[in-house]
């Protein structure tokens, strides 16, 4: 019998995120704490750029789109928020959507498969993703359960499940 596998990945849904930010510009624009702070959330290149005339408010814009966020799936640890910094009258904040598995989380990842994951299963690094292999499916639903008690600092999905 030839062996399961599934792989590792961290991708996140653009439109998702797209959604999530619409939701959050809708909202800032209809709540009345926000009226007169020039809170606005919007695209810049590949950030978000989210901006408001103080530090909390500024702060607020964050937490609101954070909220749409986790609402539509999407894990708070792809999201990777800068400081608010002062420019000109307005307090900015630049943040990135993280994708891909960068080569040292991969090998984390399969150090903690190889140490503490059941016997038998392989993994391996294959660009920005990590293939989990074994002759067991049983054996690689243990895995994916080991993985989501870890806490990593990086959102995981699994994908490709054969």
């Amino acid at each position: 019998m030839a062996d399961s596998s599934f792989d590792i990945v961290s991708k996140v849904e653009r439109q998702e995120v797209d959604n999530a930010l619409n939701q959050a510009a809708k909202e800032l624009s209809q709540r009345y704490d926000f009226k007169g702070t020039g809170a606005t959330i919007a695209w810049s290149g590949d950030k978000i750029l989210m901006e408001a005339n103080s530090e909390e408010r500024v702060k607020a814009v964050l937490d609101v789109f954070e909220t749409k966020l986790v609402k539509r799936g999407i894990s708070l640890k792809a999201l990777d928020a800068g400081e608010p910094q002062l420019s000109g009258k307005e307090y900015k904040i630049f943040a990135t959507i993280e994708e891909g598995i960068s080569q040292e989380n991969a090998k984390k990842v399969a150090k903690i498969i190889r140490d503490e994951g059941p016997k038998g299963v392989k993994a391996q690094v294959q660009g920005e993703e990590l293939r989990v292999s074994s002759k067991s499916r049983d054996d690689l639903q243990e895995v994916q359960a080991l993985l989501k008690g870890k806490d990593l600092d990086f959102a995981i999905q699994y994908v490709n499940y054969r």
